[in-house]
């Protein structure tokens, strides 16, 4: 029983790799580097700390 989990366990865990992998380049490969290293998220970050500071809105 153990060793039948046990190759499942690495089966999976080798599905999970080749799927981050294959992730990992079609992201590259469809994003700029420009695009992917952008702060675009930290500024939302930054407006909506902005906003509660303010008293501005329940976010």
């Amino acid at each position: 029983m153990w060793p039948m989990i046990e190759t499942g366990a690495w089966v999976l865990s080798a599905l999970f790799a080749l799927h981050m992998v294959w992730d990992w380049y079609r992201t590259d490969s469809t994003y700029s580097e420009d695009v992917l290293t952008s702060s675009r998220e930290g500024e939302i970050e930054a407006m909506t700390e902005q906003h509660r500071l303010e008293g501005g809105g329940n976010v």
